[in-house]
């Protein structure tokens, strides 16, 4: 048994709605070998990991999946259970995966849920191994005695579960992303810490912890000032206990004697409780409580020790949402047990974990818990009475392992008035008043009391969580606070696939959402563009490009080309798409990837539909069959566009009332037209729309209607659309690549990026429809890694309509030798009857269009489909000034003729 695979779709994908990890795993002998035909296999692997009794499979139920494995099941789906249930030990919760063949004999994938990426990836491997370290030595597939001997399971599930808190997000970052989350409010984690974005583009806001984009910077200043914030705090008439910052041992006794004992030591700076000592009342103490809090910051405050219970108050967006009550950490004594086994006991508890990976924190025996055991005059080995409370801790801080008990319910008004006062006073969006009075429940100005401090950034643990009491939603009041009711935390995405035309749209809907008054964040063959301009250069038609647009602060619109690639790599950038559409589905990149049909094919696009939100489009071509099938699997609403106004699918749908943009004949030529709840709304006659070139580009017209449903169902205006696409040209600084003309020699110049078979048809009949008083010269090529029959159909596609052909090669050659794919496009023009003496065979791309511009004479039309898009338009361009294009062919490291030879047009 081996694994042939590993992939990770991080977004909505194929397979699932959510990241899930893919292993294809061949089982080799194992095909013959299901669970049953194991000796010992099943009760072996239970005993290992019990918890898969849990296991519902495809029965549903607890006990379901130990039902398959007796009535018999095969390995592969052995090992996605385990795979899951492995994260589930490690405390990464997940719970879908499918286990289908490859259409291989004993190969299957097995595809399973993640949390976090590099978890759900060890845990496949563990699974995989666990299941090999199961089977008898006597299968070649069962782990042999060499690596039985360094294989341990239950080192490697503790060396996942180590990972897995590392990965893991803290608790109050985790609140928060689960509070986004039931709020329909889509988030990124930023870092491998808990730097998270919540919200798409112009609207987004970030948090780090608990300290959000929102937070005052001088706020969080004052906060952690001890002194400048008690002194602003008092002159504010609430109740703070004095305190003095002193430099050494004598000015923190001195100060203590001043305000009178017992006083409080703590660093002027510090967080967490660290370095803080309570109810000091000798001088001693006091030396002793200096220097613990000196070893956390340069300077000390000694202030005023208020005797009651600690309390958090937790204020978010100026009011208070919990209170808990703080128990510093501590044993009880049952009178069996000493301190140390007592501690022992404690942290045994599930919830408690190291630092802030679970709800509680572990109980150390550190150098305070020492000095109070010493002061109680008892030793790590004394044995408490029964009942007894003994505290480890002088401060109820969590992260030192004290507990919690939820009191929101109980706080007195007055209390609530002036915590809220306190964080305002400071500047905080979110704070924690550190509140010491008798009891919570009766104004502090009866019963006494005082804030002895104020956080910024403070832990949500003891209010989601607390040991006792009601938990409370303190994240979702966090939630509220960055995203009010009835404001948007979402960008409006267009997310436009197919096989042919999707960069044209792309530009066409971008182009018309920036004239809608959108800063559209645009994704496209060759670059990312916000606002039009471009801000990263390269093929950016996948998942971490959309990723980068929804990062852009400016953005308030995405318009995602979205390529077959990315989809098949690792699946979408986003979760949702307010438009999803599939422009058609036609044979390109099959034999690739594993994909080989159309269907195939079409299942890939198909995602982009299926990612349509409820209340959202899907815009889809109602000529092509491939994706006419989608639509049942779009949850959102459909609009269908057509060439054909007879198509009876959509006359049924317009009739109840759905809409749909058709081309239609009229008096004046075809008409683009929209249909939409009854209505009959006439976009712009065809042939005024610059890119169909007067009509005749057939295939921009469908793109164009296209672009039109789009952006109409991202809210555009039809007048918007209308002056949209009246302005959208073909120029190669608006649509590079997509049939740019150059009509500045005495022939004209098409240059087109179509490589497949469809679209070098679509081309072909565009300039058959032109007129052409010369010859028709086509300069071609196919890329390396497609199917013989497809490299050999643009052959054949290219015999049919040009006088002469110059046959290049792509740059990259794609697996292929020099040469290899020239020829096979040579012979399969050949085979067509096209005439040999009319063929050129120039492999490099740039003296390929040279030696067609060369032979153009007046009239001649020259359609070059060009690989390397900017430097073949540039040469296209300059070829006619020498001494610019010699400067050109210098800074591409092209070989640059003599002084004495002819540079530029028409050499000959």
């Amino acid at each position: 048994m081996k694994i042939l695979g590993k992939k990770v779709y991080r977004g909505p994908n194929l397979y699932e709605y959510r990241p899930v990890i893919r292993l294809d795993i061949d089982l080799e002998e194992l095909e013959e070998h299901p669970t049953t035909k194991i000796p010992g296999f099943i009760d072996h692997l239970l005993a290992v990991m019990p918890t898969l009794e849990e296991h519902g499979c495809s029965y549903g139920i607890p006990g379901g999946f130990v039902r398959r494995m007796r009535e018999s099941t095969w390995i592969a789906h052995v090992i996605e259970h385990v795979a899951i249930e492995l994260q589930c030990l490690a405390a990464s919760p997940v719970s879908r995966g499918k286990t289908r063949g490859l259409g291989v004999h004993g190969q299957y994938m097995v595809v399973y849920e993640f949390a976090e990426e590099e978890v759900g990836m060890q845990a496949g491997l563990l699974a995989f191994d666990l299941v090999r370290w199961l089977i008898p030595q006597t299968l070649p597939s069962g782990m042999q005695q060499a690596e039985r001997d360094i294989f341990s399971y239950e080192a490697r599930l503790e060396a996942l579960i180590r990972l897995a808190t590392q990965k893991a997000l803290g608790p109050s970052t985790l609140a928060l992303v689960q509070a986004a989350e039931k709020h329909n409010i889509p988030w990124i984690r930023l870092n491998e810490y808990s730097l998270i974005q919540f919200g798409q583009g112009k609207y987004q806001k970030r948090i780090e912890a608990t300290v959000t984009s929102r937070t005052s910077h001088i706020g969080v200043e004052i906060a952690g000032d001890k002194t400048l914030s008690s002194r602003m705090l008092r002159d504010a008439g609430l109740p703070i206990p004095e305190q003095v910052m002193v430099n050494d041992e004598s000015e923190a006794v001195a100060a203590a004697e001043d305000v009178g004992y017992p006083v409080v030591t703590k660093p002027y700076d510090g967080n967490h409780g660290r370095g803080v000592s309570i109810n000091l009342r000798t001088p001693d103490e006091v030396r002793s409580g200096y220097k613990m809090a000196r070893e956390e910051s340069r300077y000390v405050v000694v202030e005023k020790f208020v005797t009651g219970r600690d309390f958090r108050i937790l204020v978010v967006g100026g009011k208070v949402v919990a209170v808990a009550e703080r128990v510093p950490g501590h044993v009880v004594g049952d009178g069996v047990h000493s301190i140390t086994q007592l501690v022992e006991l404690v942290n045994q508890d599930p919830r408690r974990g190291i630092g802030h990976e679970k709800i509680l924190t572990r109980l150390e025996l550190d150098e305070q818990a020492l000095r109070l055991i010493t002061l109680a005059g008892h030793t790590m080995d004394t044995i408490l009475p029964a009942g007894e409370k003994f505290y480890l801790r002088l401060t109820g801080n969590l992260s030192t392992g004290g507990t919690a008990i939820d009191r929101t319910d109980e706080i007195h008004y007055e209390n609530i008035q002036m915590a809220e006062r306190a964080i305002q006073i400071v500047g905080l969006d979110i704070g924690g008043v550190d509140f010491i009075t008798p009891d919570i429940s009766l104004p502090y100005a009866e019963v006494g009391g005082g804030i002895v401090e104020v956080n910024a950034g403070p832990g949500f643990r003891m209010h989601v969580a607390p040991s006792e009491g009601t938990p409370r939603d303190v994240a979702g009041a966090v939630i509220e606070m960055l995203f009010p009711p009835g404001t948007s935390a979402r960008i409006p995405i267009a997310a436009i696939t197919g096989t042919n035309g999707k960069t044209t749209t792309t530009r066409m809907v971008g182009h018309i959402m920036k004239m809608a008054g959108y800063t559209p964040g645009m994704t496209t063959t060759d670059g990312i563009y916000v606002d039009g301009e471009m801000i990263l250069r390269g093929d950016m038609t996948g998942p971490w490009s959309a990723r980068i647009v929804q990062r852009e602060p400016r953005v308030d619109c995405a318009v995602l080309e979205t390529a077959r690639g990315g989809i098949v790599r690792e699946g979408l950038g986003f979760d949702h798409a307010n438009v999803g559409a599939v422009i058609n589905v036609q044979g390109d990149h099959l034999g690739l990837g594993g994909i080989n049909t159309l269907e195939e094919l079409a299942e890939i696009k198909q995602v982009v539909i299926e990612s349509v939100a409820a209340d959202g489009w899907g815009v889809l071509n109602a000529d092509d069959p491939m994706t006419r099938r989608m639509a049942r699997h779009c949850d959102g609403r459909i609009c269908w566009f057509t060439l054909d106004p007879q198509n009876e699918r959509v006359r049924e749908h317009v009739r109840k009332g759905g809409r749909a943009v058709s081309l239609e004949q009229g008096v004046n030529g075809e008409m683009l037209t929209l249909y939409d709840e009854g209505k009959h709304i006439p976009i712009l006659w065809a042939h005024l729309i610059p890119a169909t070139f007067e009509g005749r580009a057939r295939f921009n017209i469908v793109n164009a209607m296209a672009a039109a449903a789009i952006a109409y169902c991202m809210g555009a205006n039809i007048e918007t659309i209308r002056l949209g696409l009246k302005t959208f040209t073909t120029t190669f600084y608006q649509t590079p690549g997509r049939m740019n003309v150059f009509e500045e020699y005495p022939f004209k110049v098409f240059f087109d990026y179509a490589h497949n078979p469809p679209a070098m048809r679509a081309v072909a009949e565009f300039v058959r429809s032109l007129d052409i008083t010369g010859r028709k010269i086509g300069v071609i090529a196919a890329p390396g890694d497609r199917r013989l029959e497809d490299i050999q159909n643009v052959a054949y596609v290219a015999a049919e309509t040009y006088d002469y052909l110059i046959i290049k090669q792509d740059w990259s050659l794609r697996g292929r030798q020099p040469g290899e794919i020239a020829e096979i496009l040579r012979n399969a023009a050949l085979e067509k009857g096209f005439p040999q003496e009319r063929i050129q065979v120039i492999l490099n791309e740039y003296d390929a269009i040279r030696a067609a511009l060369d032979m153009g004479e007046s009239g001649d039309a020259i359609v070059i489909f060009g690989d390397n898009v900017t430097g073949a338009w540039k040469l296209i361009t300059k070829y006619r000034e020498p001494e610019v294009y010699r400067r050109w062919l210098i800074e591409t490291g092209q070989p640059v003729p003599s002084e004495d030879q002819p540079v530029g047009w028409r050499r000959h």
